[in-house]
């Protein structure tokens, strides 16, 4: 015999999914006999129609936190923002300082060299570094540059 058809009555009646709801075996004429709405909240009332719990814990505690891709949030993520904050503002600074002639082509380059390898933790730091650099002169920043290095050709060998 074939249920399908109060089971959705059922469902509706009691505002539950269809799958959540089991016929007691025997009080499956009653249940056939059902036809409103008001009886099928009758045989419930009675035992003969039960309601299965909610699977899983989503309904039961809500989840602390929702999960999204726009909601993860990772520390390599974090360090990686401020990273490009800060290289972003370093940059649109030093081009500032070359337009407006206050650095030459190659300590610019210089300066955006060590801007990629983080050696500048700030503006304010990139602003004391070139007060240092004012004081000693370009060859001093040269020679403290690790960028630089002066490779040795190599010696052909002979077969």
């Amino acid at each position: 015999m074939n249920l399908g058809k109060k089971k959705e009555l059922a469902a509706k009646a009691l505002k539950v999914g269809k799958n959540r709801i089991v016929f007691n075996v025997e009080g499956l004429p009653e249940i056939k006999e059902a036809i409103t709405k008001q009886d099928i909240q009758t045989l419930k009332e009675e035992g003969i129609i039960s309601i299965k719990p909610v699977k899983g814990r989503r309904k039961i505690k809500k989840r602390k936190t929702k999960r999204g891709p726009g909601k993860i949030k990772k520390k390599v993520n974090n360090r990686k923002q401020t990273y490009v904050k800060i290289t972003r503002k370093l940059r649109d600074y030093l081009k500032e300082l070359k337009n407006r002639g206050d650095i030459n082509k190659d300590l610019y380059w210089e300066l955006r060299k060590r801007v990629r390898m983080r050696a500048f933790r700030s503006k304010a730091n990139l602003k004391e570094f070139l007060k240092e650099i004012e004081k000693r002169g370009l060859d001093a920043l040269r020679m403290s540059s690790k960028t630089k290095k002066i490779k040795k050709p190599k010696k052909k060998k002979k077969k």
